[in-house]
């Protein structure tokens, strides 16, 4: 026999069971039953596959056991099994990496939490919400020997070599005294029709059936009434994605979602399709409510499962749809793939190409009905994955013109979010292209220097304060062949002048002060010049149309470029401030120096950005204020 301890995170993840989540306490039965359909696929697919296993003696089935005197519920199946390193790796120890921040970010919410568990593959551990103790019996397909795990989930567990006839698990659940409600029958059963009614498995139970008495014709008694037992299968086990669209009700395909998302939440949609014809295939995709908690992490788990002719293939593999639908749960179950595909030929399958075409179409199209027909619900999608939506426009060309008519932005004109078919349907007669503002925060945004001229000519400016804004915005220039460009571009300048004449003479009037700016500021800017855009503020930033602004370059280094060459902004004056005015009536260098810097770090903080030489912003300020003084 040997002990084990508990891996740190087990062990906060099995006192938050024991003591706190109790809200949906069922959800232990769907959890197990899912992982022993786990077992089942694999061995499935091995036997189909695999040499080695062609010859096992192999039914799979899942069998549901109930011992009333000892109290004891336990689930079985007949899938690949576990040895006792596989039991230690997958009940002893949390692989995901994810787990940390699960149990960082539980809200204290119950039921909320609850939904969250089996988002994180540890929903095994749920079951000791109901029970004290639990024994894990595991023969592993092929192998001699066989192990009993066994934990009363107080920090650590045992396991010890047993016997068993065949390969499979079987998980007793020694269950509370409180919860004797798992003990009966039509409980157990269900739950499993509610939760696991579409599991490609048969769920079998032994039910308790009473024959009534036997008479004659005179009504006497021939033969008593009887009890009997038969084993009896609860669930239809049927591909659900297989079966026409018309046979299946909208509670089977919310309950299928829960089955294979371990979410306790209804999707927003579901997109259920059957394709016939050069390549056949069924697919079955939903859109989740709430996001899975590792939807913005690199080692994300892919919500799509891959099937072939209805044999499981894999559910870890990241190239069935594209990174920014990684969102995306559900099902393709392909007609014409080898069983033994592995995943380099995944990878360049013509075939699955094709089908990931096609998804990603279907997909998109959906989501665009939804806006259509039922804006506040698409807003509600919207704002829980409009941000990964937006990652698209930074690499799926094919799919672009879909992707802008599905984002949304905020408005320096409109409260909450518009599209940009709405900005271009309210562009004034005479403007030219679509224009957008990015920043941190929308309050700095909205009252920027850059969108002043904006503004006073009501010309409507898109607010994107997403960190994903200023990496695929850029790689955006039209939308409907209508330019998109950013404010604080020097390319725009033309558009926006007001007076052509009237800015060549103010250039004229503050050339010497300009020129000394310039080479005051040598090392901070790239150029100095009158600018078009300002309204009220004395300065502002812009940037060379050929260089990165302020938020790339920050996104830039957050991905690691650390080494990236110095990009100089350009400053823009105001020349109606009255700070210019008062400047050509001075002659003094000291006074220009100190303005000039000035007017460099004002344009900064409005902008978000930090001021790198606080030290000396102080004193030249300190210095102003006692001139004025």
């Amino acid at each position: 026999m040997a002990k084990h301890q508990f891996q740190t995170e087990v062990t906060q993840l099995l006192d938050l069971m024991i003591h706190s989540l109790y809200s949906n306490k069922e959800i232990f039965l769907r959890e197990l039953i899912s992982n022993s359909s786990d077992a089942l696929d694999k061995l499935n697919y091995l036997t189909l596959t695999d040499e080695k296993y062609k010859k096992l003696n192999y039914e799979p089935r899942i069998d549901i056991s109930i011992d009333k005197e000892a109290k004891t519920l336990t689930i079985s199946d007949t899938g690949i099994g576990m040895s006792d390193e596989d039991l230690v790796e997958n009940l002893g120890t949390i692989a995901k990496s994810g787990t940390k921040s699960f149990i960082q970010n539980l809200s204290g919410d119950q039921k909320k939490d609850s939904n969250m568990i089996g988002q994180f593959g540890v929903g095994f551990y749920s079951a000791f919400m109901v029970a004290s103790k639990i024994e894990v019996t595991s023969k592993k397909a092929l192998s001699d020997k066989a192990y009993t795990w066994i934990s009363e989930g107080a920090g650590e567990y045992e396991i010890i070599e047993t016997a068993k006839e065949s390969h499979g698990t079987s998980i007793k659940l020694y269950l509370k005294d409180e919860e004797s409600e798992f003990l009966e029958f039509y409980r157990i059963e269900s739950i499993i029709k509610k939760y696991s009614n579409h599991i490609p498995f048969g769920i079998y139970m032994d039910k308790e059936e009473t024959i009534p008495a036997k008479t004659d014709d005179d009504g006497k008694e021939i033969e008593p009434a009887k009890t009997e037992v038969k084993n009896v299968q609860i669930n239809k086990a049927s591909a659900l994605w297989r079966m026409n669209k018309s046979e299946i009700k909208k509670d089977e395909y919310k309950d299928f979602y829960k089955q294979i998302s371990h979410d306790s939440t209804d999707p927003i949609l579901w997109i259920h399709t059957k394709a016939e014809g050069t390549i056949e295939y069924s697919t079955l995709f939903y859109i989740p409510s709430t996001a899975p908690m590792d939807l913005f992490r690199m080692d994300y788990q892919p919500g799509v499962k891959l099937y072939v002719k209805r044999v499981f293939i894999t559910d870890d593999e990241k190239e069935l749809l594209p990174v920014y639908l990684r969102f995306v749960k559900g099902i393709i179950d392909a007609e014409d793939l080898p069983l033994n595909v592995s995943r380099e030929i995944l990878q360049q399958n013509r075939i699955l190409e094709t089908i990931k075409k096609a998804s990603v179409k279907k997909i998109l199209s959906e989501l665009k009905k939804l806006q259509n027909k039922d804006r506040e619900k698409y807003l509600e999608f919207y704002k829980v994955f409009g941000r990964v939506l937006k990652e698209g426009l930074y690499g799926d060309f094919e799919n672009r013109d879909a992707l802008l008519d599905l984002v949304m932005f905020k408005s320096s004109k409109r409260d909450g979010l518009i599209t940009l078919k709405e900005y271009k349907e309210a562009m004034k007669d005479d403007q030219k292209s679509i224009y957008y503002i990015t920043g941190e925060e929308e309050a700095i945004l909205r009252n920027s220097p850059l969108i002043e001229q904006f503004k006073a000519k009501d010309i409507e400016v898109l607010l994107l304060d997403e960190d994903v804004d200023s990496i695929v915005m850029p790689m955006v220039t039209e939308y409907d062949k209508t330019p998109i460009k950013p404010v604080n571009n020097s390319d725009i300048d033309d558009e926006i002048k007001e007076d052509k004449e009237e800015t060549k003479e103010n250039e004229d009037k503050y050339k010497d002060i300009l020129e000394k700016m310039k080479d005051i500021l040598k090392e901070e800017a790239k150029d100095v010049k009158i600018s078009s855009r300002l309204s009220d503020s004395p300065s502002v930033l812009i940037y060379d149309k050929n260089d990165p602004d302020f938020q790339m370059q920050q996104m830039l280094k957050q991905m690691g470029q650390d080494n990236l060459p110095k990009v100089k902004p350009i400053l823009e004056v105001n020349p109606k401030h009255e700070i210019f005015e008062k400047l050509l009536s001075k002659s003094d260098d000291e006074l220009l120096s100190d303005v000039s810097f000035l007017l460099m770090d004002q344009a900064r903080l409005a902008e978000g950005m930090k001021i790198e030489d606080i030290n000396g912003f102080a004193k030249r300020l300190n210095k102003i204020i006692a001139k004025a003084l």
